[in-house]
């Protein structure tokens, strides 16, 4: 074996898969998923695209990874010993802050059916959902909408915050205006909007989402 071969898979072995996803969500965070490239990655981590690929196959399997690292710590919540309802909005909210934190999570999530981030969360949603004794027939479809509505609404406040950093907006600013907007409308064909319209600079994201999860959570009791 040659001395190209032999430090080649030297720096194989010495970069682990864990580093390389840790940098990946480091480029995430700051550049977003098109900043993740392997070119940057590379560069990042001072090695060749090579001794990337040697542990991850492509950007897709990267992403998820990376998507997957967040996921886990997330849903490693504390909630031995609670009752099912409150771990379930302990494990709703971790999500939720985790996604508020990393925004490309979000679309990541949408973007891996099936795959163990999304398995992660159906877990531990499951087993709560399992010892609210929900009857069987009917576990699946609770599950769904617990999964449903956390990631989409998570990803959606991510996607808010996203969108008014971008264009340098504060959000008691974008709110506000977006209220005086509201309650110009016409009173007859958006009544309720003009109502809520004064709400809206103030209202509180987070317990709006947890505000949510006890309403699925209260339908959920009226089934078992």
């Amino acid at each position: 074996m040659g001395k190209t071969t032999r430090t080649a898979k030297r720096r194989q072995e010495s970069l682990s898969r864990e580093r390389i996803i840790e940098a990946s969500i480091e480029i995430l965070d700051s550049d977003g998923e098109e900043g993740l490239t392997f070119r940057a990655l590379s560069g990042r981590l001072a090695t060749g695209p090579g001794a990337i690929y040697w542990h991850i196959d492509s950007k897709s399997e990267l992403l998820t990874a990376a998507c997957d690292a967040i996921v886990a710590h997330a849903v490693d919540a504390p909630v031995l010993g609670m009752p099912p309802e409150d771990a379930i909005c302990t494990l709703s909210l971790s999500l939720f802050d985790a996604i508020d934190a990393h925004p490309w999570v979000g679309a990541a999530l949408t973007h891996a059916p099936g795959q163990m981030p999304v398995v992660r969360i159906l877990e531990r949603i499951g087993q709560q959902v399992r010892a609210l004794h929900v009857r069987d027939g009917d576990e699946w479809q609770a599950v769904c909408a617990l999964l449903n509505y956390i990631v989409g609404v998570s990803r959606q406040n991510a996607a808010n915050a996203q969108f008014t950093r971008a264009r340098g907006l504060y959000r008691s600013t974008l709110l506000e205006s977006l209220a005086i907007t509201w309650s110009q409308l016409d009173r007859k064909d958006y009544p309720f909007t003009c109502d809520v319209a004064d709400q809206l600079p103030d209202h509180d994201d987070r317990a709006d989402f947890l505000a949510g999860i006890k309403l699925l959570l209260s339908g959920l009791r009226s089934s078992t």
